[in-house]
Formats: structure tokens, sequence, C-alpha cells
């Protein structure tokens, strides 16, 4: 078994917590050393309560699900011997109820668009395999309920 580690560190200061006037931000510092700042999303708690600069666990679930995605793509597409010179995503999640009536993240569509170089280019069919395969071994998507969609540009 592999594990990951992170640690989270929240701190209240002088803030009213009792009267719900707390900041949501906090702090995120993960194994290899990356220190991010991370709050409620501002469509959930509104601003100044919640830092619209800051990473929110809705953006983060999007966003990974995306990197997974595509680290498993470029692995795949490089051991065909396809050569990618870029792969851009702009991933959008979906907030909704799911079948018990509670707020979750219902659907994740992926909208990768990949620049390929040198002389092999996959077909429009080769390239949906690819994305089928990444989506398969794609640990994160193994992992969720949530719908995810995959429709390269």
């Amino acid at each position: 078994m592999t594990t990951y580690t992170a640690q989270l560190l929240w701190e209240r200061g002088d803030e009213d917590f009792l009267g719900k006037r707390y900041s949501r931000r906090h702090t995120v510092a993960f194994d290899g050393g990356a220190r991010t700042l991370w709050s409620s999303s501002p469509q959930h708690v509104p601003v100044p309560l919640s830092d619209a600069a800051a990473i929110d666990p809705e953006e983060a679930f999007v966003v990974a699900l995306s990197s997974c995605h595509m680290l498993w793509f470029l692995a795949l597409a490089a051991a065909q011997g396809y050569c990618i010179d870029r792969y851009a995503d702009e991933p959008v999640g979906e907030m909704g109820r799911n079948e018990h009536g509670r707020l979750a993240m219902t659907v994740v569509t992926l909208r990768p668009a990949v620049q390929f170089s040198g002389d092999r280019h996959p077909s429009a069919a080769e390239l949906a395999v690819l994305h089928e395969r990444a989506h398969e071994e794609c640990y994160l998507a193994n992992s969720v309920r949530t719908e995810l969609r995959v429709e390269p540009q």
C-alpha cells in the first residue's frame, strides 16, 4: 500500500468563531515541501471570510482529476511513440444534488487539447482510445462516484 501525506493548519487568531465571523483561510504543506494557501469557496462562504485567491477544495478536486488523467495520458502516449509538445485542459466541475439529495460534485468535464509533434500523430480514433485508457487507469477517476467526462478539443 502507498500512502500520501500533507499537513493542514488553520488557526483562529482573534476572530469571532462562535459568531461565525472567522476566516476559512488555511495552509497546506505537502510531503514534497510545497506550501499552498487554501480557503472555502467564495461561492459558498462570502469574501472576506473566504479568500478568492486561495485554492478551494472544489477546485482542487476538479484539477486533481484533470491532472491524474493528463499524467496517464502522457505516459500512454509516450509508450506508443507519440511526442506531445503541449497538453492544456480547462476542467469544469458541476455541483448538484446527488441521489441522496446532498450537495456533491456530480459531473467533472475535462476538455484536453493536445499538440503533437514528430512523425507520428494519432488518428482521431487512436486519440479517443488514449483518452479512454487514461480514464480507465486514473487512480482518482477510479476512486470517485462523480461522473467524469472527457471531451478532447
